[in-house]
């Protein structure tokens, strides 16, 4: 009995670590290269939506730091909901509180005690707290560390680009994406949470292996703020769809890496157990 508890624990204990690493890939899902559609941007209405982004770009992008809320859907895989701060000003910092509410990804935390966990972002790292029973199975120690750098590794094949996507995951990278696109338009004039914006919609480049229908949609604010956005795409476990809204922008974002000593590098812990 002793081998089969240990066998048990080592596999959930991997499953956790690269359930951590899908919600990283989910959190980045704009970040993706995008390349160019070839031209179809060429007709007065997708010239002006080019122009009126480009400002949206500048605006969000220099605006530094922002409030994030979003859901994400993942098909039958994981849905989360993701609420805190990211500043870009330096590199990637911030913090948000991760919460699963369906699917496997859910399911296993749960069994841990806690369906939420809290994330930090640092310029060279992500981190993810697993909560006190993770700890009991790795030798005390609360953080799993995901260096960019070894993301690849842990994530496997559709995480080979997943460190590099991090390290740009802010807002203005999607506007970034449609510009890149070719493939952008205007919608209308719609309200977000109360206030004026203006809709856009594109499809952009996958930039991923096994993702395809790829559209991003974003609503702007009369100060060339990225308020809103949603993307929607095919990937090989099905649909994934995120909402996010932003707000609150040039917010001051603190955040430091956990104590050494309460952390593991996801990458060690992955390695023991194909290993083994």
């Amino acid at each position: 009995m002793g081998p089969r508890r240990t066998t048990r624990s080592a596999g959930r204990r991997t499953g956790l670590v690269l359930a951590a690493a899908t919600a990283l890939a989910a959190i980045s899902a704009c970040t993706a290269a995008a390349g160019s559609s070839g031209g179809r941007g060429d007709d007065a209405a997708r010239a002006g939506s080019v122009a009126a982004l480009r400002a949206v770009a500048r605006s969000t992008g220099g605006a530094d730091s922002v409030r994030v809320e979003s859901r994400t859907t993942m098909a039958s895989v994981m849905s989360m909901t993701a609420e805190g701060a990211l500043s870009w000003s330096d590199g990637l910092t911030g913090t948000l509180t991760l919460t699963y509410t369906d699917g496997p990804v859910a399911d296993a935390m749960r069994r841990l005690g806690s369906t939420s966990m809290e994330t930090r972002y640092l310029p060279d790292a992500y981190y993810a707290r697993m909560g006190d029973a993770f700890a009991a199975q790795t030798g005390g120690r609360h953080w799993l560390r995901y260096r960019y750098d070894d993301v690849g590794a842990v994530a496997g094949a559709s995480g080979a680009r997943l460190g590099d996507q991090m390290r740009a995951a802010a807002p203005h990278q999607c506007v970034k994406l449609l510009l890149a696109s070719g493939d952008v338009r205007k919608v209308g004039e719609e309200r977000v949470r109360g206030a004026r914006t203006t809709h856009y919609t594109g499809t952009v480049e996958a930039g991923d292996p096994g993702v395809t229908g790829r559209t991003v949609d974003i609503w702007v604010d009369e100060r060339d703020l990225l308020v809103k956005k949603v993307e929607r795409a095919e990937t090989a476990t099905g649909r994934l769809t995120q909402t996010a809204h932003y707000g609150d922008y040039g917010v001051k974002v603190t955040t430091e890496a956990p104590p050494p000593g309460d952390t593991r590098d996801a990458k060690d812990l992955v390695g023991r157990r194909s290993g083994a």
